[in-house]
């Protein structure tokens, strides 16, 4: 039986599972019950290992092929944690809790790999070890990373490893890689201006923090547009300001405090912009005889594709959908995405997974995953194990 039909014929009952886990949000490294429902089905199933508390609370299942002669390993991705907002949904496996919402579709991401997992565990069609990685914290919180740091590649060794996100922009049935680049680096700056606190109808004897930040957050505008190369790509978004008081209309404040988020694709245009930023707010600062600190934190790397294990996932994703319904030249994204740590230090390639909804995006309190794309997305990962690990012909 094709896989997709043996993973279609499971579709319901891993919807169950999708919902309950859309019901029952956990967010950062608080997945416990997740991982635990995750964990308690691997083994149901007959995994040969099933290994908990990695990075915390990430769980990885071993399944053995029918044979093992290759030597070889390949490992899959998902993502368990939650977001931090409130659902506006009315549909029966609507969040159960207060400000927690699966509004990202990990409960989906997660699901899917537990539905490959089954489909692997009773199959076994390859030859080599598959590794299931659920992962706790990508929602800012590097949970790939801690699993990283924790051991994850020391004990189970990888040649190469893949994941997935769905995608409401592409149609269900669709895939979408591409050879390099997938998500952007994401970057906060953290800027402090100090000046020289004063009364507003006195502005002669103070030094205005609001004055130079606004000077600096148009300024700093021009990072892109006059010292990025145009073929390269760089987000520089300051958005939020904070100084003074709402209250006291004639008081300028003594100092104020710039956020935002830098996005890049390449380390030397990520550190043009750091370097830029740092030289723009010093000196207009004290072009007004203020003072300007800038503390710029590399939160997550970019996303980058290995050329080879892209290039296969596409050649996997054609053989389940047709060459018509893979985009091997996807878009990249500005967002951001914590797999960055684990391709960091293993091959590997980032999928993206039509799923309809393009009115309802990622992170909207009405989001939810597509169960229809689940087979699929089940059978992707399955197929990545067994046509990267075959069985010698008999």
């Amino acid at each position: 039986m094709p896989i997709v039909n043996r993973l279609a014929d499971m579709q319901a009952e891993v919807a169950a599972w999708r919902q309950d886990f859309h019901a029952h949000p956990e967010i950062l490294f608080d997945v416990h019950r997740t991982a635990a429902s995750v964990a308690e089905k691997l083994r149901a199933f007959g995994c040969d290992e099933v290994v908990t508390g990695l990075g915390k609370t990430g769980v990885v299942g071993v399944i053995r092929g029918r044979s093992t002669a290759s030597g070889r390993m390949i490992g899959l991705r998902a993502d368990m944690d939650a977001l931090t907002m409130t659902e506006q949904n009315d549909f029966a496996w609507k969040s159960t809790k207060g400000g927690m919402m699966h509004g990202c579709g990990h409960d989906g991401h997660t699901a899917m790999l537990v539905g490959a997992a089954r489909y692997l565990s009773e199959t076994r069609n390859f030859d080599g070890t598959a590794v299931l990685v659920f992962q706790p914290g990508e929602e800012g919180f590097a949970g790939a990373k801690a699993m990283v740091d924790d051991g994850l590649f020391d004990r189970f060794p990888v040649e190469a490893i893949f994941a997935m996100h769905n995608w409401p922009a592409m149609k269900p049935g669709t895939i979408g890689i591409n050879m390099g680049a997938m998500m952007a680096a994401a970057d906060r700056v953290t800027i402090e201006v100090t000046g020289k606190g004063g009364h507003g109808a006195h502005a002669y004897l103070a030094i205005d923090p609001v004055l130079v930040s606004a000077h600096i957050i148009t300024a700093a505008q021009s990072i892109v547009s006059r010292n990025v190369r145009p073929i390269d790509s760089a987000v520089v978004s300051l958005c939020a300001i904070n100084a003074g008081d709402v209250h006291a209309m004639s008081v300028i404040p003594g100092s104020a405090t710039i956020v935002g988020t830098i996005r890049t694709f390449k380390t030397d245009v990520q550190a043009l912009v750091e370097r830029r930023l740092q030289e723009i707010a010093s000196a207009i600062a004290l072009g007004f005889g203020a003072t300007a600190s800038v503390k710029y934190e590399r939160s997550y790397p970019a996303t980058v594709n290995t050329a080879d294990e892209a290039s296969f996932a596409a050649d996997v994703a054609e053989s389940l959908v047709g060459p018509e319904h893979v985009d091997r030249d996807l878009e990249p994204s500005m967002g951001a995405e914590d797999f960055s740590f684990m391709l960091q230090n293993k091959p590997g390639a980032y999928l993206r997974l039509g799923q309809g909804s393009e009115n309802c995006f990622l992170h909207n309190s009405r989001y939810d995953f597509n169960d229809d794309v689940l087979p699929l997305g089940s059978a992707l990962h399955a197929s990545l194990v067994e046509q990267g690990m075959p069985l010698a012909a008999s």
